[in-house]
């Protein structure tokens, strides 16, 4: 199985409810809109039995440019992250 993309999860919703691909993509794309739209505002946004992402601040700091080994300094910049729920860990490790 190969990495699930945007179009495989609007086929496999059309194929699981029976709407059309118009209706699906639709509904995947408010989805993602919603998801962009608080993240971009930082607020988390947490599914239940999922996981949650979260807009975190990551300060100025010193680095090293690996090819050349010379210091620079990384600028501050935000980040998202995302944590499983425990529910979702759960079943990802009990698979092993």
């Amino acid at each position: 199985m190969g990495t699930l993309t945007k179009s495989g999860i609007i086929d496999e919703i059309v194929l699981s409810t029976g709407l059309s691909r118009k209706e699906a993509s639709e509904g995947i794309e408010t989805f993602i809109d919603i998801i962009k739209a608080n993240l971009s505002e930082t607020e988390p946004v947490s599914i239940s039995g999922f996981g949650k992402w979260k807009v975190r601040e990551k300060t100025a700091r010193r680095g090293r440019n690996p090819k050349t080994a010379q210091e620079i300094t990384i600028t501050p910049r935000r980040v998202v992250t995302f944590s499983l729920s425990n529910v979702l860990r759960s079943k990802l490790t009990s698979k092993g």
